[in-house]
């Protein structure tokens, strides 16, 4: 049972002992409160509402790790795979199949790095959850059978933006995926805004955090043109990072190792690199 279908259940209850000892008029509030809940809590990325979302390992130990979304990218996703492998940092690629299908060379080459992958939808359709949950499924599986050309199946889905629905749940159910989250971002409007992303997230992380990134191409400040002054940038912005988190003696550590679950099955042999 969902956190919400709980709510909802505790909700009736009391408006229905509210109707009973004071009028209709009392029983009103509780179930306008449980819809005004309903209506945010798919923005609420790690309330997990309508299902079970994760969006952090344990405080107890000073571990975080990186993820970075909507790729992979032609141009950022190599520098940031260099930029990882000369860290020898671990991170988890939550990819678009769109992407996966037209640069399968990056897949291959996350993979070889030993870093992880996990669906992100095929299209990163931002209004997908207001759509049908047979879209939605037909946007997993799609992504889930470009990457099986890899020799993968994710098992992990994050959903665009971290929106969720009631639909998501048995979808996710049913293709045998768990919905992972963050819990420390920068709000970069997907590389939109790159000024400040170390400062912003190192002000802001704490042991067990899943920290989201986007491996998009950065954009500049005024959303209008990208060159390579503003990708030097997002790297100058990445490599802080990767070095405060090491000042602050937090362990970047596989997504896998945080969450205590794998995040990616894989069919053919395995890749050398960071485990």
């Amino acid at each position: 049972m969902s956190t919400g279908e709980k709510i909802g259940i505790v909700a009736f209850v009391l408006a229905s002992a509210l109707f009973v000892l004071w009028g209709p008029v009392w029983s009103i509030f509780p179930l306008a409160g449980f819809i005004l809940v309903c209506l945010a809590a798919p923005f609420l990325t790690g309330f997990g509402f309508f299902l079970p979302v994760i969006c952090r390992g344990s405080r107890s130990i000073r571990c975080v790790s990186l993820t970075f979304d909507d790729g992979p990218d032609r141009t950022t996703t190599p520098l940031v795979l260099t930029l990882l492998e000369t860290y020898q940092v671990p991170a988890t690629f939550f990819v678009t199949g769109k992407n996966a299908r037209r640069n399968p060379d990056l897949i291959a080459r996350i993979l070889d790095q030993g870093h992880t992958i996990g669906n992100h939808t095929y299209s990163h359709d931002p209004l997908i959850m207001l759509k049908s949950a047979q879209r939605l499924k037909e946007e997993i599986i799609k992504t889930q059978t470009v990457l099986a050309a890899n020799g993968i199946r994710p098992l992990v889905f994050r959903p665009p933006a971290g929106i969720t629905n009631p639909k998501l749940g048995p979808v996710l159910a049913e293709l045998g995926l768990s919905a992972v989250n963050f819990s420390c971002r920068a709000m970069d409007k997907g590389n939109r805004r790159i000024s400040g992303i170390a400062s912003k997230i190192l002000h802001r992380v704490k042991p067990g955090d899943i920290i989201l990134l986007h491996d998009s191409t950065p954009w500049t400040e005024n959303h209008e043109t990208r060159d390579n002054t503003v990708l030097f940038s997002f790297l100058t912005e990445l490599e802080r990072l990767l070095n405060g988190l090491k000042t602050r003696k937090l362990s970047v550590v596989p997504l896998s190792e945080l969450i205590g679950q794998a995040v990616m099955e894989q069919s053919l042999p395995e890749r050398q690199g960071l485990r």
